[in-house]
């Protein structure tokens, strides 16, 4: 290729030539939404949608104004100011085609962290009809056992102090929607996009909680207009590495510091309940709905609980990527058992869905070659992710009598991943997780306590209580820690 062309705006009439760029007139865009969280997949789903609607509508009030809240948000912030907002979205079929396109919706990013007066005046301004988040499953902070908001965060005793000083989300949008009420404008809708059951339910009942405490008339009016559909996203999107900047210079002669990978299947399932306008998404392939809730756990139960178990038990083997677990016939197996005998069977009715073809396509989509998703991201803050996606299954089981072996045994090698911190063969794993220490410590007991770990009641709630199930992870835990060789107790179960 001749000498590579920066991505950014200038770029784009000589870019078209190599790779298909925004069509729309992005002058026009007016930032209709504000997105707090921009990461791969905000950029692989939701900005993806925005970008088709605009190609197909013009949509020009919906544009997207990023936000990052966190000091880590300074990296993306500083690539896609010097990109205009634009980046390459590669999408890796299983045969080995790859399409790549550059995305054009995001037109602005702002950072809160040292100047939040600057991100509250972008929710509080007349064009924000919609504030999304992908703030991972940690940042709703709640107790994941009791489901209560966590008053003990510093950041929140902070903003309740310092309302004008916010650094959660929660106090950032408090300050915001008072400004706008203040102003006589009517409120954003508060649209989740994460992981996590009943998502809007959520969002709602944390923002309710904080902002009773911290203006009680607010919280009232917040009660009564703020709108928050619950939704259900789902597309597969790995970290972006090195290779995926080389492919695009090497195929493209394009220069874009920080591109998307995914796959090609996209879901987007939510509720029609919006506080102040929506774009017409439905244009574009996603399904309104008047109650997302079987589809959402579906999903979780499924998709997101079938990670955790081909990751932990995967990183325990020494597997590096779900794919190369699926090209293990007994992880295949085993995944397969866990999502027929253990998730289907609490799952609630699901209208016009085959779940047998659905578990199929989860299959394919995990086995993807060319979505080489590493087992240390679907890892990544399991101590968020388990009590939703996986640690529910077992007591929806222990309630219905079902069973919960499979599940179980994951629990025990999460038990011996936060331990240990090797797989099988002694190397180390990388873990990421923000009560990794906690985490160890606790594990750490297990060789003269075997219930240690799941004496977190913050994580397990009651299982230390339900005697079928410690019977089970007690001797389970006792094998691993006796012997890591995972395949052997996994062919077991």
């Amino acid at each position: 290729m001749n000498k590579e062309i920066m991505l950014n705006k200038e770029n784009l009439a000589t870019l078209s030539k190599q790779v298909p760029i925004p069509t729309f007139d992005r002058k026009s865009l007016k930032a209709g939404i504000v997105h707090v969280g921009v990461g791969g997949f905000h950029r692989a789903h939701e900005a993806y949608y925005t970008h088709l609607l605009q190609e197909k509508e013009g949509a020009s009030d919906w544009g997207i104004c990023g936000i990052g809240l966190r000091k880590g948000d300074q990296k993306i912030h500083d690539v896609l100011q010097k990109q205009d907002g634009l980046y390459t979205l590669i999408i890796k079929h299983p045969d080995g085609k790859i399409d790549s396109q550059i995305i054009g919706s995001i037109i602005d990013f702002k950072l809160g962290h040292d100047t939040p007066d600057v991100v509250i005046d972008q929710m509080a301004h007349p064009d924000t009809k919609i504030v999304s988040l992908t703030i991972t499953e940690g940042g709703y902070n709640f107790n994941s056992s009791t489901g209560e908001f966590d008053f003990e965060n510093t950041d929140v005793q902070h903003e309740l102090q310092h309302p004008n000083s916010p650094r959660t989300i929660y106090g950032f949008l408090t300050a915001a929607i008072k400004k706008r009420r203040a102003s006589g404008l009517s409120p954003f809708t508060v649209m989740s996009c994460d992981n996590i059951e009943h998502n809007g339910d959520v969002t709602r009942k944390m923002l309710l909680a904080f902002a009773n405490r911290q203006d009680k008339e607010l919280a009232a009016y917040i009660e009564k207009e703020v709108c928050f559909p619950n939704s259900m996203v789902d597309r597969i999107t790995p970290v972006t590495t090195p290779s995926d900047i080389e492919y695009l210079e090497s195929t493209y002669g394009l220069k874009d510091e920080w591109p998307v990978t995914c796959e090609p299947f996209i879901q987007w399932v939510i509720e029609d309940n919006f506080s102040n306008g929506r774009p017409e998404f439905e244009k574009v392939g996603v399904q309104f709905v008047p109650d997302v809730k079987p589809y959402e756990k579906m999903k979780l139960r499924l998709l997101n609980a079938g990670h955790s178990v081909l990751g932990l038990l995967g990183a325990i083997h020494g597997h590096p990527t779900i794919n190369a677990c699926m090209e293990d016939e007994v992880f295949v197996t085993y995944l397969r058992a866990f999502m027929d005998q253990e998730a289907t069977p609490v799952l609630d009715q699901l209208e016009g869905i085959d779940l047998t073809a659905y578990k199929d396509s989860l299959q394919e989509r995990f086995a993807n070659p060319n979505i080489k998703d590493s087992v240390s991201r679907i890892c990544s803050e399991s101590s968020a992710k388990l009590p939703k996606f996986l640690i529910a299954t077992i007591q929806d089981n222990i309630a219905n009598g079902g069973s919960i072996t499979y599940a179980t045994l994951v629990i025990a090698a999460w038990c011996y991943y936060s331990d240990k911190g090797i797989d099988k063969n002694g190397n180390a794993i990388e873990i990421i997780d923000a009560m990794q220490d906690q985490l160890h410590v606790t594990a750490s007991k297990t060789e003269t306590d075997p219930l240690a770990f799941i004496r977190l009641e913050s994580l397990f709630g009651n299982l230390i209580n339900e005697e079928k199930f410690t019977k089970l992870y007690s001797k389970m835990v006792q094998e691993i820690y006796k012997d890591t060789d995972i395949k052997k107790l996994m062919k077991q179960a």
